[in-house]
């Protein structure tokens, strides 16, 4: 299941090098993090009126579109799915109330 996700990173990082009017990916990097970042609030947003809907089909392809945009973000700052997947792995088998009295407070 992981190999599409480093496939696509491995995508990802390519468009970092290529010219902005070459691929969507390589021109929202041209524009910048706000630029990344809006497009994640926006899919965010897609991702929750699909689920108000209740329309599977619809849940998927924006959650889809969420994830692709927030792999553009981790790329954007030299990250890839395996950070988080290594994020996910060490909170795995821990309580989420244990796990958020863990974390520094802000």
């Amino acid at each position: 299941m992981s190999d599409i996700l480093q496939q696509l990173s491995e995508v990802l990082e390519q468009r970092k090098k290529a010219a902005p009017d070459s691929s969507y990916v390589a021109g929202l990097y041209a524009k910048g993090l706000d630029a990344i970042l809006k497009k994640i609030g926006e899919e965010a947003t897609e991702t929750v009126m699909a689920a108000k809907d209740g329309d599977t089909k619809k849940i998927v392809y924006e959650t889809a579109d969420l994830w692709f945009h927030t792999m553009i973000l981790l790329a954007s700052k030299g990250l890839g799915p395996e950070d988080v997947l290594e994020e996910l792995g060490r909170r795995f088998g821990i309580s989420g109330i244990e796990e958020k009295k863990s974390r520094p407070s802000k």
